[in-house]
């Protein structure tokens, strides 16, 4: 299955490449190490949001178009699940006020909604 730092990393490195930017480059103007730079782009470090826009910005791209692509490539490379799951219950407060904390399906937290 495709990681989703691979794809991320190589959507940034070939928006440098296509550039024509060096690394060093790019990693002084989103003031990031090189050798991290590297390491996204070689998809072996997670990225945080705030640096991968950064980088984005360093690029002159906007981040929502990199992550459009990479949505694009891993929806390709995805496996389709062999089912799908069943819906979730409605939650409704069971008090007339809707103070009351707890629910007609027997839901309490968000726990037992991922677990239903």
């Amino acid at each position: 299955m495709a990681v989703l730092r691979t794809l991320l990393g190589e959507a940034l490195r070939t928006t440098r490449l296509s550039q024509e930017r060096t690394l060093r480059e790019v990693s002084s103007a989103a003031q990031v190490s090189l050798g991290y730079l590297s390491e996204v782009e070689r998809g072996q470090k997670e990225a945080s949001s705030e640096l991968l826009a950064s980088i984005c910005r360093a690029l002159g791209v906007r981040l929502s178009d990199v992550l459009r692509d990479v949505s694009e490539s891993l929806s390709v490379l995805e496996p389709v699940p062999d089912t799908l799951p069943s819906r979730l219950p409605a939650l409704e407060p069971v008090g007339a006020d809707g103070a009351t904390a707890s629910l007609r399906t027997g839901v309490h937290s968000v726990r037992d909604v991922v677990a239903a």
